[in-house]
């Protein structure tokens, strides 16, 4: 009787869970959905660009003097400013060669010339009177013009001994010193002008499209030319300084190994002494951002959202995704600036898309925020 109380209680068990399990209905599928992607957008707007062109380049000075001595003998006086670094006026005794042999050549000189000066007058006076033929004349002329010659030469090596230069300048090496015997030839020195610097900026062609700067037939007349502003900056201890400066001129070659044309700014005082300008030493190497031209109804575009070289995403009326090719114009390390193959009004997707697909519908942040909010009204 047990084994058939075990039995039969087992069996209402199975035949209870057999008619449960029949009795339980199945939840309800819904199919899952993926949201649509959402996305930021930019509207687009035309604007007039003035388009600007960076370079680089190293401040050197415009004149540069190589100093040699003119006539030999001995350096016996140098100016105190004449050191690496030293600054001087125009026309200001640098140093001196001893003189004593030229003044010795001076006098000579000027003895010579009035002892034929007196020979050329008797001559004259006995050729009026009929004494002396045309021939004797002609010869104590010809000694007097000679003699005044060797004087002219006399005092001219006499300048020579004190050398001078004819603009304000900075000495940049010293290769002489005091006692040194020299010979025509010998160099004494390097200096050059201060009142004018100039940069070398290298341009590509593509840079040369946005600038107007002056032709050959605008340098032929006076060498130069008014172009475009440049502001010129620099690192200086620890901080960055900036200067105006003018493009004045091309040097009207394309350099044949790097393809660049080199525009020629000219810095003004560029040491700072007559001005509250910041110095932009020689040698000093700069940065220039230079005015180009500007540009009307373009539109500009953060350089973020330009997929590939060239193309945007644009969201329709619809909210899709539509992928386009655009001309950009000029590029540079924000924006992008476009001329054809998009349109004031339109927008354009600012948000990163791991995939991008030409026709998917997307949400747009601004309108998902509308419709909540109507929702809940």
């Amino acid at each position: 009787m047990r084994k058939l109380l075990i039995v039969a209680i087992l069996a209402a068990a199975v035949a209870a869970f057999m008619l449960l399990t029949s009795l339980k209905q199945e939840p309800p599928k819904t199919e899952r959905t993926r949201p649509d992607p959402l996305v930021d957008v930019l509207v687009l707007e035309e604007m007039t660009a003035h388009f600007e062109v960076r370079s680089q380049g190293t401040v050197k000075p415009k004149t540069e003097t190589v100093l040699s001595a003119e006539v030999s003998g001995t350096i016996i006086w140098i100016s105190p400013k004449f050191v690496a670094g030293g600054i001087f006026s125009a026309d200001e005794e640098l140093l001196r060669i001893d003189p004593t042999n030229y003044v010795v050549a001076v006098e000579q000189a000027e003895a010579l010339v009035a002892q034929r000066q007196i020979e050329h007058d008797g001559a004259s006076k006995l050729l009026s009177r009929g004494y002396r033929a045309e021939a004797e004349y002609a010869s104590a002329a010809a000694a007097l013009a000679g003699a005044k010659a060797e004087l002219v030469r006399a005092r001219r090596n006499l300048e020579r001994t004190r050398i001078r230069l004819p603009y304000r300048g900075m000495v940049r090496a010293k290769e002489t010193d005091l006692g040194q015997f020299v010979n025509p030839g010998s160099r004494l020195g390097v200096v050059f002008a201060i009142d004018l610097a100039e940069v070398r900026l290298p341009l590509t062609d593509t840079d040369l499209a946005f600038l107007d700067l002056p032709g050959a037939a605008q340098i032929a007349a006076s060498g130069s030319a008014e172009g475009p502003r440049v502001t010129l900056s620099a690192v200086q201890e620890g901080r960055r300084v900036s200067r105006e400066a003018q493009i004045v001129r091309t040097e009207g070659v394309v350099d044949e190994k790097s393809r660049v044309t080199y525009a020629v700014t000219r810095i003004l005082d560029p040491y700072a002494l007559d001005t509250d300008a910041a110095a932009l030493p020689v040698g000093t190497f700069v940065d220039a951002v230079i005015a180009g031209k500007e540009a009307h109804d373009v539109i500009q575009v953060p350089r973020a959202v330009v997929r590939g070289s060239n193309q945007l995403l644009f969201v329709d009326d619809d909210n899709k995704l539509r992928i386009r090719s655009v001309e950009i114009v000029r590029a540079d390390a924000d924006h992008v600036y476009i001329v054809s193959g998009a349109s004031p009004g339109e927008r354009v997707v600012t948000t990163v898309l791991e995939t991008a697909v030409n026709g998917m519908p997307v949400r747009v942040t601004g309108e998902v925020s509308e419709d909540a909010d109507e929702a809940g009204a």
